[in-house]
């Protein structure tokens, strides 16, 4: 399913575990998969409040994972639905790569260029201490850009389609991620982010 060979390149950054496993999946299976997540996944594009006005966000989003489980982020609380096979199996693929444990997937589709994800960084409590999150990227290739919190440094990957991005140890305690526009650029691309919620500090909906 995967290309065994393929080795991870350990990011040259202080503070951080990130491991970037380049054309994990060969470029013909990477887009059968973007196919496959565009047309079945229950994608929906959210609101969120900020200072006062409802925004919508620039990008369209899915949660999947175990019943019962719940995520807030950007102080709004999402429910997941089910799994369904298909992530499934990428779900047994980054646990795999990773060795770690997943019950969640955060999906995010960005239609082109114009979509986009502004600095944060994954540190809900529910998440845990220091989460690891398995990251795939299907479909047009755009910039992943990171930042230390204390030093401002940045550091900026080019993430490609059939690739897996893995963020573990204190990355999230000390840096930022974002997926900034790219006004050139007119394909899709989704991005699936596994990861572990915590069922005790899960907060009632």
């Amino acid at each position: 399913m995967f290309n065994q060979s393929v080795l991870p390149q350990a990011l040259p950054l202080k503070n951080a575990q990130i491991y970037y496993f380049e054309n994990l999946l060969n470029e013909q299976m990477a887009g059968l998969w973007y196919q496959a997540l565009k047309n079945t996944l229950s994608w929906q594009q959210e609101k969120l409040v900020v200072y006062g006005q409802e925004h919508a966000i620039p990008r369209l989003q899915a949660l999947y994972g175990d019943k019962g489980l719940s995520y807030q982020y950007s102080k709004k609380r999402f429910e997941v639905t089910p799994w369904l096979d298909n992530l499934l199996q990428l779900k047994m693929l980054a646990e795999q790569v990773s060795q770690a444990q997943f019950n969640c997937v955060l999906a995010n589709f960005y239609r082109n260029g114009q979509d986009c994800m502004g600095w944060h960084a994954d540190d809900e409590a529910e998440l845990g201490k220091s989460p690891v999150i398995a990251s795939f990227s299907f479909g047009a290739q755009r910039t992943f850009k990171l930042k230390h919190r204390l030093t401002q440094e940045t550091y900026d990957l080019e993430l490609a389609s059939g690739s897996l991005l893995i963020m573990a140890g204190t990355t999230q305690e000390f840096w930022y991620h974002s997926l900034p526009k790219r006004a050139k650029v007119t394909e899709g691309r989704i991005n699936l982010t596994f990861r572990y919620l915590y069922a005790d500090k899960i907060f009632p909906v």
